[in-house]
């Protein structure tokens, strides 16, 4: 079997067959933590075939969306690895948009099949839905009490069972990967589609960001591409995701000192949270590396703090879910230069024009 550094050396590989190469190379190491508890590489694989081999049970076919509208969990995280090992696009939603929005983008998406959670069901009381519904598990693994939808499934009725296989799917780099909509703030939300390339391009690139031995918080939502450049690159090379779910300071910081964090993605206003807990400074964060922002303003008196205050390196991105040229600040090594958008990232070509276009 071809290994994950082989893979990893080469131009292309599929983010679900690294995930493969890791089962069988380090199977026992943590891959994915939430609240609840976690699962390892093997276990991970495993929940991904089941996935996988129920979506083409049911007839979901190559380039079919697969909608999540659910709070990050383990089984998020395998159902989203597992449609994208059936070939299929995973199409995560955000569950804070309207009941009216989240039936739209589902629609808009054409999702054949929608995994829901017990808290996401109820908001979606009454809307007209032609998919399939699978209700997840409540918190601690109780079936979830939500209301009533035609057809509907709980995920352990649902999934394959525990020794399915789904049948190979070739992926090709141009092949969608995921779909991720727009907050609409200027109308409709929007599906933007990514491809496996530009996945591929996330966790390639990162050949010296030590996602290898990572231990990485996961503190957005999954339906955002601000996230998924962080959880993606962390599987891929095989290191631990801890999905933290509902934000809150203290609890953050408690589970990154008890996991031992190394990297994390955080927004702004997260940092600025965190920093004002009175007792940050009496949390051991000593094992962070690599810490990462970008999504909305971050003040260079905030980043001033966090550098000083924060063990490991904190990079600042600039760039668009929908594509373009994007800029990185290394605020660690750049500590003059704060209030810049820092310089292109690798790749990357940018020309300042004026309004004459000069």
């Amino acid at each position: 079997m071809t290994t994950a550094a082989d893979m990893l050396a080469t131009g292309f590989a599929t983010l679900p067959d690294l995930i493969r190469a890791h089962a069988v190379e380090r199977g026992d190491r943590t891959a994915v933590a939430d609240a609840q508890g976690s699962i390892d590489y093997r276990t991970l694989d495993a929940m991904m075939d089941r996935v996988a081999a129920a979506l083409q049970r049911d007839g979901v076919v190559h380039g079919t969306a697969v909608a999540i509208v659910a709070a990050p969990t383990t089984d998020y995280a395998a159902v989203f690895l597992g449609a994208v090992r059936a070939g299929c696009v995973a199409t995560p939603i955000a569950p804070s948009a309207t009941r009216a929005a989240i039936a739209a983008m589902i629609a808009d998406s054409g999702a054949p099949v929608v995994f829901l959670d017990a808290e996401n069901a109820w908001a979606l009381e009454g809307q007209l839905l032609t998919a399939r519904i699978v209700l997840f598990p409540r918190e601690g693994g109780s079936p979830a009490w939500a209301p009533a939808f035609a057809g509907e499934q709980s995920f352990d009725a649902w999934i394959a069972p525990s020794d399915a296989k789904p049948t190979p799917v070739e992926v090709a780099p141009e092949d969608a990967f995921n779909i991720i909509y727009s907050s609409g703030t200027t109308g409709t939300p929007k599906g933007i589609v990514q491809s496996h390339a530009m996945r591929w391009a996330h966790v390639s690139r990162n050949t010296a960001a030590g996602f290898d031995t990572a231990v990485t918080m996961i503190a957005t939502p999954l339906y955002s591409n601000t996230t998924l450049v962080s959880f993606l690159p962390t599987l891929g090379w095989g290191g631990t995701v801890v999905l933290v779910g509902k934000f809150d300071a203290r609890a953050y910081i408690e589970l990154a000192q008890r996991y031992r964090a190394t990297h994390t993605m955080l927004v702004p206003v997260q940092y600025q949270r965190i920093m004002a807990l009175p007792d940050f400074d009496s949390f051991d964060l000593s094992t962070f590396r690599f810490k990462t922002s970008t999504s909305a303003p971050f003040s260079a008196a905030l980043k001033a703090d966090v550098v000083a205050r924060w063990p490991g390196v904190l990079v600042e991105f600039y760039g668009m879910t929908e594509g373009g040229a994007s800029c990185a600040l290394n605020a660690t090594a750049n500590p003059t230069k704060l209030h810049t958008v820092g310089q292109p990232m690798p790749g990357h070509e940018i020309r300042l024009i004026d309004d004459d276009g000069v």
